[in-house]
Parts: structure tokens; sequence; C-alpha cells
């Protein structure tokens, strides 16, 4: 996948070049195309942005550099804006499926409404507040997306199978040592019976989302119909929990 970025700070986008994604990028799954919008600014001090029209408090983006910026490009377009639809599972496997994408960063108050009507530009968030510039939101975005581009992560099925996409939060997780200032590991976790470590870890969950996201519990207990007969005593025993 090509991932294209429109931004004021490309240098913000350094921690692409990590991890996964910058491995992903040096095998050719990935190529970031990181373009400075102030290359495009026909100021002669590169300026790209002024006050709004009918008053208001900080600046807004220019247009003119943006499309300067955008020739050529192609794919989906994305505005990273607070006043769009927050991204969810379906949303992040839709655009995993993109062959380019191109990812405009706002900052300050935002950018001339004109680009993004022109460019068809779909705005998305990544949650119900507000930051500095759409540089960290894209930067969540693309992790997310990276995650099911095949190729990507060692095990095909680690991104299907995370946290939240399962429709439940992940169980607790241990390593060495065995015990630790006095806690244990949990002893089941060292039987070998798997599907007591299964069962262990399934309740593990429901526990965990239910005490931390009631929503997702109940949305779970409402849709989940495939379960064996001991995951369903241990989820009517879960619901019964005061937590």
């Amino acid at each position: 996948m090509k991932i294209n970025i429109l931004t004021l700070f490309p240098e913000m986008f350094e921690p692409l070049k990590q991890s996964l994604l910058g491995k992903a990028a040096e095998k050719g799954i990935l190529e970031f195309n990181i373009i400075n919008i102030r290359d495009f600014s026909q100021d002669k001090h590169n300026k790209a942005d002024d006050y709004p029209f009918g008053g208001g408090v900080g600046m807004v983006m220019f247009c003119d550099p943006i499309f300067r910026a955008m020739e050529g490009l192609k794919g989906k377009n994305l505005y990273m804006s607070p006043r769009g639809k927050v991204m969810d599972e379906d949303k992040i496997l839709s655009l995993s499926q993109e062959e380019e994408i191109t990812i405009l960063c706002g900052h300050y108050e935002g950018v001339d409404q004109r680009a993004l009507d022109h460019f068809e530009m779909e705005e998305v968030s990544i949650g119900d507040y507000v930051l500095t510039g759409g540089e960290l939101p894209a930067m969540v975005l693309i992790d997310a997306v990276a995650r099911f581009i095949p190729g990507v992560l060692g095990d095909s099925e680690c991104a299907s199978d995370d946290s939240i996409y399962t429709g439940l939060l992940e169980h607790d997780q241990y390593t060495k040592p065995r015990e630790y200032e006095g806690m244990q590991v949990p002893e089941v976790l060292f039987n070998g019976n798997h599907k007591l470590i299964h069962l262990w870890q399934y309740e593990n969950s429901l526990v965990n989302t239910k005490r931390n996201r009631p929503d997702l519990f109940w949305a779970y207990v409402d849709k989940e119909k495939d379960l064996t007969k001991e995951e369903k005593k241990i989820l009517d025993l879960v619901i019964k929990m005061e937590l």
C-alpha cells in the first residue's frame, strides 16, 4: 500500500521508520510518501495559513498549497478531523484493502473547506477529543490499518484476534519470573491443559471487559451465540458478578 501524507510538520513522522511499520516499508509492503505542504506555497516565506474569513480565533490552512500538493496523487482521500466519524474495525478493514490512500493532516483551526470539497476528503476521527494537529491521528490510523495488510505482522491471524476486534478486551498476560515481589502467576497457566487455559483466558477477558468496557461486554452478551457448554456457563457466571 502506498500512503501519501500531507503535513506541515513532516519531521513528526519519524516513528514510521521504526518497529513493524519500518520493517514493512523496507520489505516494500508499505510505501510512505511524506509531503511537506509548505513546499507548495507560493508565498516567499512558505506561508501556508491565514486568519479565517468571518473572524475567529486561530489560523486556517490555505487551499492553494494543498491543491498543488495533491496533484498526481491517487486513491482514497482522508482528512484527520475531530468532526469526522470515529474510525472503527469496519473502516480500518476497508482502508486496508486500498492500494493507495492520501491523508491530509490539518493544523491550527483546520483547512479551507474548498480543499476538502474538491478532493472529496472523507473526514476521520480517532476519538471525541481535539489534538494540536492531524499528525498523531494520522499515525494512529496508519498503524491500525497496516496491521491488516498481509505481511506486516508475522502471523496473519494476529490482527483479527486482537483485543476489541474479538468483541472482548484481552485477558491478562504473564511471563518470567513465575513469582515476583510476592505476586504469583495463576497456576492454571502451568498445568499444560489447553482447554482449562482457554477457559481461564475467556473468563478473564469477560471480567476485564465487564469492568472496563461494560458497553462492549453487554454488546457481546447480546450477539454472541456460538459458545461451548463450558463457555456459556462462564459467561452466565460473569453476567451475575458484581464488579
